[in-house]
């Protein structure tokens, strides 16, 4: 059971720091206006967090710590959603990138939520 635990939060990593990098790729390809580049140096710090703060439990010296750095990875999960959406809903872009991407948020938070939950034994 523990090997299992451990290689679901191995894939978590993973999963996560790829979707850092097509993050970081997707912004790279945005217009340069004002409004963009604000908007993408937002995005750039919350989506990059996620995959940070599950890194960063490894080292968790308590569960209660460890708990905290999974519930930092969320919120920045729930931010990276809203400043995706106000690219779409601002008409910034249309591309199929963005509907990944927000797919993508969209799965890692429910995978973070759930995970927090069950630490906390909510569930």
């Amino acid at each position: 059971m523990e090997n299992q635990k451990a290689k679901v939060k191995t894939e978590l990593e993973h999963r996560a720091y790829k979707y850092s990098i097509a993050i970081i790729e997707f912004l790279d390809s945005l217009p340069k206006d004002v409004s963009t580049t604000i908007i993408t140096k937002q995005l750039l710090r919350s989506a990059t967090s996620i995959g940070a703060n599950v890194v960063e439990a490894k080292g968790a010296s308590s569960k209660r710590d460890f708990t905290n750095f999974f519930n930092y990875a969320l919120k920045s999960a729930n931010e990276s959603l809203y400043w995706l959406g106000l690219l779409r809903d601002a008409k910034k872009i249309n591309d199929k990138r963005l509907e990944y991407l927000l797919s993508e948020t969209k799965e890692l938070a429910n995978i973070l939520g759930s995970s927090v939950l069950t630490l906390r034994g909510k569930r």
